[in-house]
């Protein structure tokens, strides 16, 4: 059995550097904002080389209070993708704003060719999303930004240590927002999230909408909600961060051993390494002929595959009402029908990828 992720396997061995931590906030009774909240945000912000990181409880609300905090609202729009996780078009919705959809490229990030179609007096703010743990092309967006008056947010959600031309993700817009899901290459033991700024004032109105919008114990000074991060996951996370490096290295090792198998099998089509960054390989997403009757031979071979994502944001029932009909992002589209996440996660052995690509050959009679 080769599980598409395996989260016992990948926390055994740090089992007790983890019940360790966990002891440490037990034992010390400060289990909302204690001390390890405020080094994790720091840790965090010195590794994407940014001032301020502010700790959430998810990576959902890192995206609806990065646009809340900027001001957008109602009335306002807010350019994104079709092929995301339904977050980062509902952290939009949630604002008041209205999602405005632009294709993708064969990278899966959004094409910055589409974004002149998109663009109206309404338009505030864009936001991509580094899918799969790939920069976008951010030179093209921050221009356009720029030459429009509008902010980016990026959605770098699957996308910790990610680099475009030697700087890390999270770093080039107003804010990047981060998933800390336990899913994610840099996971907590439940929900978490975080985001990052160079703008002080930004990360002081995050720190105050996560909590309640209190100035002080006694006066709020406006209406927000609790989106802390607990004590416990912060500890959790400090351990892991020490171990995210070689996590990474180690994904970005099994993406080349499963580009270099593949690559005699022309129906399949894997993701290049970017030669202007740093891939993550949050998932290694392949596009395959036949990809259902793929996935299905696979399964019964005891391997595990996903699709993210098999339903584009605009078809979805709650998407509907955006008003795109079918047709209306044709790459997206047709990618949704090709589209097969494989195993990755840094604890497979090299002979399980093998078995892996074997198993993908025989589907399509390349053994």
């Amino acid at each position: 059995m080769i599980p598409y992720v395996d989260l016992a396997r990948a926390h055994a061995p740090l089992k007790a550097e983890l019940l360790a931590a966990m002891a440490e906030v037990i034992d010390s009774g400060q289990f909302v904002m204690g001390p390890p909240v405020a080094q994790f945000e720091q840790a965090f912000a010195d590794l994407c080389s940014v001032p301020h990181a502010v700790a959430l409880n998810s990576g959902t609300d890192a995206l609806w209070l990065a646009l809340k905090a900027l001001g957008l609202g109602p009335g306002d729009e807010v350019i994104t993708v079709p092929n995301s996780f339904v977050a980062t078009t509902a952290a939009i919705a949630l604002t008041g704003a209205r999602p405005v959809l632009v294709d993708v490229g064969p990278d899966y990030n959004l094409d910055p060719a589409g974004l002149d179609d998109a663009l109206s007096p309404r338009t505030k703010a864009i936001l991509p999303v580094h899918l799969t743990g790939r920069a976008c092309r951010l030179e093209q967006i921050l221009a356009f930004a720029q030459a429009h008056g509008l902010v980016v947010i990026e959605d770098a959600a699957q996308a910790v240590l990610a680099e475009h031309r030697g700087r890390r993700v999270g770093s080039f817009g107003a804010a990047g927002c981060f998933s800390l899901h336990p899913l994610k290459t840099l996971n907590a033991l439940g929900d978490g999230g975080i985001l990052t700024t160079s703008d002080a004032e930004l990360a002081a109105r995050v720190r105050r909408l996560r909590n309640h919008g209190l100035l002080s114990r006694d006066d709020t000074g406006e209406w927000a909600h609790n989106s802390r991060l607990d004590t416990l996951q912060a500890a959790v996370l400090l351990v892991k961060l020490r171990h995210l490096e070689a996590w990474t290295a180690r994904r970005r090792e099994l993406a080349g051993r499963y580009r270099a198998g593949l690559a005699e099998v022309p129906q399949v089509r894997t993701p290049d390494d970017p030669n202007d960054g740093r891939a993550v390989y949050h998932t290694f997403v392949i596009q395959a002929e036949r990809r259902d009757e793929l996935m299905a031979h696979l399964a019964a071979r005891g391997i595990g595959t996903r699709v993210h994502y098999p339903v584009p944001i605009h078809l979805t029932t709650a998407g509907r009402d955006l008003g795109y009909p079918p047709g209306s992002f044709p790459v997206a589209e047709a990618q949704a029908g090709r589209i097969l996440s494989l195993p990755v996660y840094p604890e497979l052995s090299d002979a399980e990828v093998d078995q892996v690509i074997a198993a993908i050959a025989e589907f399509y009679g390349a053994a």
